[in-house]
């Protein structure tokens, strides 16, 4: 397709400006403590928008407009899937982060070596790294396969644009830079999504004609009536509210990329008030390009011609593309660019932060640990970072080149592979937080149980919806690891590192603090009735 060259202006401004703001940002910095948690100075709002526009990635802003208007099974039940996020907020709020902050760590995982010891925080170190940069890079190939359509460029030079401006931003600017990009990013983000979706209203006349037009079974939301427990349905209530729920109290309590932005907070209470933000913004993000999927169903349904303009894949149009396609036919010149920044901003935001966090966790968990001599002084500490973030960075974009023969397939299972990890990953936590007897060998032994339950169920079972097994491996996980602890000749006593009503009072929460938690719980109340009235 055809690119204007006032578009490519505007791209090309969009990723100029990027590596100044880096590059400025970059004068400050000192050591890794600068680097990897901008010296735990940053504001709730601003970390905020960085996580929600993390959320926002390439694969959600065309997949999910792609899930709700074309893709069989699909429609607006994605949104109830969303109801687990401030609950799960809740949870993370409460018993999760005031520990991790209180402990002042820049990973995670070192909250498991100071309850367990070294091969623990070795071990989930080790598996999120080995997991984030496979999913980093299927994020890089199925971007730049995007890129390479719509704009005509080839495959090699999309990754090269896309991938070698994320890392040069990120190994100047670091976590700050990857917070203050992101609020650009979902600042252009959002205005090209409300913009597409004012056109597709005014194409109809108004809203209701809009919605008219779009097949009235996919305008369901909640569906009650089957449980994925053995029909083999995903997207039913209660495995997207439960299995979600755990899933998302993984993700956002237990894997660096996040808990790593959570930690840049000026204090715990900032800490905590991001969290509520979060449980609180998402839902209106995610119905905004839900709807737009709606919009886009209807105008496909209204001007047929326009699916046979998709490119295919597999001898079917390859649906993915309809938010881009629709795009570069519809605005005018200049817009057209804006649209592909957007583009552009959601897969950086995506990648900026798993970078970083994969730096983190290398230098944290393993150099530190490992090779302390390698980074001896501020200076040498905030260079190998440095480089650590050009290695990662790196690798992620060479593996692109390599995931193309399974990356259908893959894009397809990214979200298994996720809930294969999450229950184990939040087990683990959850022995060292809320047991005392737990030790090491028997949270590690319960790790490797809770994920070999998951791949039974993925290989055997597979009528249990994938949402189930964020609940199951981590069953599995606590199980096992405490069963086994107990038996073992090895006791320990939580090192003071377990979560209690002593802990939990010692911390002298002001009475704001708990008046989000009630907030969070009636938003909870209200996104349920409200996709119970309307959908």
């Amino acid at each position: 397709m055809h690119i204007s060259i006032f578009d490519w202006l505007v791209i090309f401004s969009y990723l100029a400006a990027l590596l100044i703001l880096a590059w400025h940002i970059s004068r400050v910095q000192n050591n890794g403590l600068d680097y990897f948690v901008a010296g735990r100075d940053i504001g709730p709002y601003k970390i905020a928008t960085s996580v929600v526009a993390t959320q926002c990635s390439t694969n959600s802003i065309l997949g999910a407009p792609a899930f709700v208007a074309f893709a069989a099974g699909g429609g607006l039940t994605w949104l109830q899937y969303e109801l687990a996020v401030p609950l799960a907020m809740l949870f993370v709020m409460i018993f999760l982060y005031p520990i991790f902050y209180q402990l002042q760590i820049i990973s995670v995982y070192e909250y498991l070596e100071r309850r367990f010891d070294l091969k623990t925080r070795l071990l989930l170190s080790g598996l999120f790294q080995l997991i984030r940069v496979f999913a980093t890079a299927v994020t890089v190939y199925s971007i730049s396969l995007v890129v390479e359509l719509i704009t005509g460029l080839s495959f090699f030079w999309s990754v090269l644009i896309l991938g070698s401006v994320t890392i040069v931003y990120d190994v100047l600017g670091g976590i700050r830079a990857t917070i203050y990009s992101d609020i650009l990013q979902m600042a252009i983000l959002v205005t090209v999504l409300l913009m597409v979706m004012f056109m597709l209203i005014a194409h109809f006349g108004d809203f209701s004609s809009l919605v008219s037009n779009f097949s009235a079974e996919r305008r369901v939301a909640l569906r009650f009536d089957i449980g994925g427990a053995s029909d083999g349905q995903d997207f039913t209530f209660w495995p997207m509210l439960i299995g979600g729920f755990f899933l998302y109290v993984s993700y956002y309590g237990c894997d660096q990329s996040q808990v790593q932005r959570e930690l840049c907070a000026r204090n715990q209470t900032d800490g905590q008030t991001l969290l509520f933000m979060n449980g609180i913004i998402r839902f209106p993000i995610v119905l905004l390009y839900c709807m737009v999927g709606v919009g886009i169903g209807a105008f496909a349904s209204s001007n047929p011609y326009f699916l046979t303009n998709l490119p295919m894949s597999n001898g079917i149009p390859n649906f993915n593309l309809a938010v881009p396609i629709f795009l570069i036919q519809e605005l005018p010149v200049g817009l057209v660019g804006l649209s592909l920044v957007a583009l552009f901003a959601a897969a950086m935001s995506s990648l900026d932060s798993v970078i970083n966090s994969l730096s983190a966790t290398t230098l944290e968990d393993f150099i530190r640990c490992l090779r302390p001599s390698w980074i001896n002084s501020a200076r040498k500490e905030l260079l190998v970072s440095r480089y650590l973030t050009v290695i990662w960075g790196s690798v992620a974009l060479v593996l692109s080149f390599y995931v193309g023969e399974i990356a259908s397939t893959v894009i397809v299972a990214i979200n298994k592979i996720g809930s294969l990890m999450n229950g184990p990953v939040l087990g683990t936590f959850l022995l060292g937080i809320f047991t005392k007897r737990t030790n090491g060998q028997g949270a590690c032994i319960g790790l490797i149980s809770g994920i070999l339950g998951n791949l039974y169920f993925w290989v055997y079972m597979a009528s249990v919806s994938w949402l189930w097994w964020n609940v199951i491996g981590m069953l599995i996980t606590l199980l096992t690891g405490y069963v086994f602890s107990f038996l073992s000749s090895t006791k320990t006593a939580g090192n003071g590192l377990n979560w209690s009503r002593e802990f939990f009072s010692s911390l002298g929460l002001p009475n704001r603090t708990f008046l989000l938690y009630f907030l969070l719980v009636v938003w909870f109340i209200a996104l349920f009735f409200f996709l119970l009235v309307n959908f």
